[in-house]
This record gives structure tokens, C-alpha cells and sequence, in this order.
């Protein structure tokens, strides 16, 4: 076992590709974090669920849980609704000035649900550099690392998740961006991990390196499989405060290899809470 570190953020994602919750405690599943990404967005024009690689503007809504356990969507302008409001389906049509309806996740047999919708474009590349955000003289990330599923399915038949059930990034990591990049802002929800992990005065990515091996959180066990590939995500607009920067998505292409943070997958299940000790193993 290496040296403990604690964690010290958890964030739950009500809404596919929308600004989550920091919560202080969660429950996880085998499929991750209870609550998380329980809701999508669909296409109504080209079908299929979308996140905020085809709509970009998603990432300026916000969802949160209520005391109730009713899931609110934020707009810009103050306005609250409930996911379950009739009313929800127009307001963000009219925020994305696309048609689309809002949806619950359904049970994994549901396949047609997670199927993946029309493409922008008949050309691949095109299509695949547009998600990535890639420039033409830059390399795509190696899509060997995502389950096979996800060339069929928008998500792992069952999720909204993109690819993998859990995210983990480090502060350490959040602070070398910063020094790399002092001309943006780099504020976490850009990146929409499921867990930070404090990594005190290490450098650089220090989560790179524990592909291969697991992370123990109290009764929690997880599997770090893989580095995270970056897509144009992290470019988008939140607020007023954190506007679209291109810049952050080419330091992580030139410098990054393409990546910032790890996936995880779940090896046992229970309850993590902020401020517990983490321990990387074997």
C-alpha cells in the first residue's frame, strides 16, 4: 500500500452533461454513484440521447437534488424546474433552440433508448474531430480505451454514462493546470469528475500513474482502468466566470497526451464520504 490521501470532493451529476452537486457523501453502485446521471437529454430531431459534445449550452444549466429528492434544473437566468415539470421539455428546447426532450434512465433492456442518434456529418473524421474538438493537425485519442458498446450505443446500455461509471481526478492535477494555463480558469466543473482526490504537494498528474491498480475508500474499492481522453467538453461555457477557452483542450492534446484524470470501475460497492482516507494498493 502507498501513502494515504484523502478525498476531498465528491460531485453527482443529476443531468447528463449538466453542472452537478458537490455532496459530502454518496452511495455507490456497481454502475457508480447513486443519483448520478439518472437524466438525459434527447434529440428529437436527429434521435438519440446528446450531451454537451453536440450541445454545448447544457453545460450552462445546473441540476441539484432538493430536500424532497426531486431533481431542479437551474437556467441562467434564475429560473428552477423540476425534471418532472411538463414545462421542462420547452425551456431547455428553447435554451438550446433545438427540439429535445428530457428523460429518465430506463432499465438496461431498453436498448433503443441508448442507441446512438443521427451523426452531424456523413464524414467520420469529421464527425469524430467536431466531439473531440480536435484540430485537423491534431491526432484523435485512442479509442481502444472505451467499452466496444459505446460504438453502438450513446452510453453502456443501463447509464448515461459516457464510457465509464466514475472519474477521478487529483488537486494536484487542478493546480498544474492552473500554473500551465494562467491565462484561464480552471475551475473543476469544467473537468465534471466524480471524485478529487487530495494528492497534497505531489506534481504534476500523479493519477496517471495508478492505471492498473486500485483505490481503497473506507469499505469502497475501485479499479482505475484507464486515462481520460479529453473532448471539447472542457472548453465550454459555464458562467460568466468560466467562459469557452479553447486554450485548455490544446495544453491537454500538445501536453497531456490527450488526457486529464483517470476512469474507474466499481469492485465494491458502499458508502464514501468527503474528508475520508484514501489509499492507493494493488
Amino acid at each position: 500500500m502507498d501513502a494515504v490521501m484523502d478525498l476531498a470532493q465528491l460531485w453527482r451529476y443529476p443531468v447528463k452533461s449538466m453542472i452537478g452537486e458537490r455532496v459530502d457523501r454518496v452511495e455507490i453502485s456497481s454502475l457508480g454513484i447513486l443519483g448520478d446521471r439518472r437524466w438525459a437529454v434527447r434529440d428529437e430531431v436527429r434521435g438519440g440521447i446528446r450531451g454537451a459534445k453536440k450541445f454545448g449550452a447544457l453545460m450552462t444549466l445546473a441540476a441539484s437534488t432538493d430536500d424532497t429528492g426531486a431533481t431542479m434544473i437551474e437556467f441562467p437566468d434564475g429560473r428552477r424546474i423540476a425534471t418532472t415539470d411538463p414545462m421542462i421539455h420547452a425551456a431547455i428546447s428553447s435554451h438550446l433552440d433545438h427540439e429535445v426532450t428530457l428523460t429518465e434512465l430506463p432499465e438496461p433492456g431498453e436498448l433503443d433508448h441508448f442507441r446512438r442518434g443521427a451523426p452531424d456529418s456523413e464524414d467520420l473524421m469529421v464527425e469524430l474531430r467536431a466531439i473531440f474538438g480536435r484540430l485537423e493537425d491534431e491526432p484523435l485519442p485512442d479509442l481502444s480505451v472505451f467499452p466496444p458498446e459505446i460504438i453502438e450505443f450513446e452510453s453502456p446500455p443501463g447509464t448515461h454514462h459516457d464510457a465509464f461509471p466514475l472519474m477521478i481526478m487529483s488537486t494536484s492535477a487542478l493546480r498544474s493546470l492552473s500554473v500551465a494555463l494562467p491565462d484561464s480558469t480552471i475551475d473543476v466543473r469544467r473537468f465534471r469528475p466524480s471524485l478529487v482526490i487530495d494528492t497534497a504537494d505531489l506534481a504534476g498528474h500523479p493519477e496517471f500513474d495508478w492505471v492498473g491498480r486500485r483505490l481503497h475508500i473506507g469499505e469502497v474499492v475501485l479499479e482505475i482502468g484507464a486515462r481520460c481522453p479529453r473532448c471539447v467538453m472542457v472548453t465550454r461555457r459555464v458562467d460568466d466566470a468560466v467562459d469557452e477557452d479553447r486554450a485548455i483542450l490544446r495544453h491537454i492534446v500538445r501536453d497531456l497526451d490527450q488526457n486529464v484524470g483517470v476512469y474507474a470501475t466499481v469492485v465494491t460497492p458502499g458508502a464514501i464520504a468527503e474528508g475520508d482516507p484514501v489509499t492507493l494498493g494493488d
